[in-house]
């Protein structure tokens, strides 16, 4: 199993900024793909930003030029730091990790950290 600690989240206000912070421990013999997924009050739950194993960025359009996402391998931890935010970012913040492990031979999962909400004021 593996473990997912999500932290960063709170209130800001329009135009403020957050970094959110995810570390992965348990049974992990690599990490492949690390990301992070929104959910609006109401809405579903949609991609924000994922990273990859070779460090290749993907984003969302609504947040293309305000959020970056990064990792550091070492401490298994993804980031996402969060500019320019609007109220239309408000929603609560997943983070995911695809791992394998233990061991080499055992398959890839994927796994969900608890969330944790930012609301941005208006």
């Amino acid at each position: 199993q593996v473990q997912l600690v999500e932290s960063g989240g709170g209130l800001v206000q329009a135009g403020g900024s957050l970094r959110l912070s995810c570390a992965a421990s348990g049974s992990i013999f690599s990490i492949d793909a690390m990301g992070w997924y929104r959910q609006a009050l109401g809405k579903q739950r949609e991609l924000v930003a994922l990273i990859t194993g070779k460090s290749i960025t993907a984003y969302a359009d609504s947040v293309k030029g305000r959020f970056t996402i990064s990792r550091d391998n070492a401490k298994n931890t993804v980031y996402l730091q969060m500019n320019i935010l609007k109220p239309e970012d408000t929603a609560v913040y997943y983070c995911y990790v695809n791992s394998v492990g233990p061991t080499v031979r055992d398959p890839a999962r994927g796994y969900w950290g608890q969330g944790t909400q930012v609301t941005v004021s208006s």
